[in-house]
């Protein structure tokens, strides 16, 4: 059976975001990269930008499941609240779709990925280049948002199934 997890990493800033397709066994990473929303839009604009480039991710992949990294409240409430915008968003598309949608939080994401919840940023991206060794080359930059999609689309693949992983990417 075929399935293609689209993960999400959401961001008012950045969302990064990551597809993967397991068929026979094998899994590829379809397509990952960073949604950048410019925030000297407004944030019905910002909203609407959200929507339509995942409208498109799921007509062009056409995505079994979403998989979502939970939102924890830090220092601001206001940017908790904004992140429910783009999560209801996700929750609306996955209806619209017929799509499952995960929810996983970070400490989920970690183990499943490392083996330890508390594990960092950084040991986390490893863990993904180790899978996926050609997303070595990303600027720096662009790691953090991108290599936390990844494991969070990877986490909605495994959920529930034992995967034995490819690495091979597809064009």
């Amino acid at each position: 059976m075929e399935r293609i997890i689209l993960g999400i990493d959401p961001g008012f800033s950045f969302t990064g975001y990551g597809v993967l397709k397991v068929s026979q066994g094998k899994t590829a990473l379809l397509d990952c990269g960073y949604l950048r929303l410019p925030p000297q839009k407004h944030l019905s604009e910002r909203v609407g930008i959200f929507h339509q480039f995942f409208t498109k991710k799921i007509e062009q992949y056409k995505p079994t499941g979403i998989a979502l990294e939970t939102s924890f409240l830090g220092k601001n409430a206001q940017t908790f609240l904004k992140l429910g915008y783009l999560r209801g968003i996700l929750y609306l598309l996955a209806n619209n779709h017929q799509m499952s949608i995960q929810e996983f939080a970070p400490r989920e994401v970690k183990s499943m990925l490392t083996g330890f919840g508390g594990a960092s940023k950084e040991q986390v991206a490893r863990m993904v280049f180790m899978l996926f060794p050609q997303l070595q080359q990303l600027k720096e930059s662009e790691r953090n948002d991108l290599t936390d999609a990844v494991a969070i689309t990877l986490c909605g693949l495994w959920y529930n199934n034992v995967v034995v992983l490819g690495s091979t990417r597809a064009s």
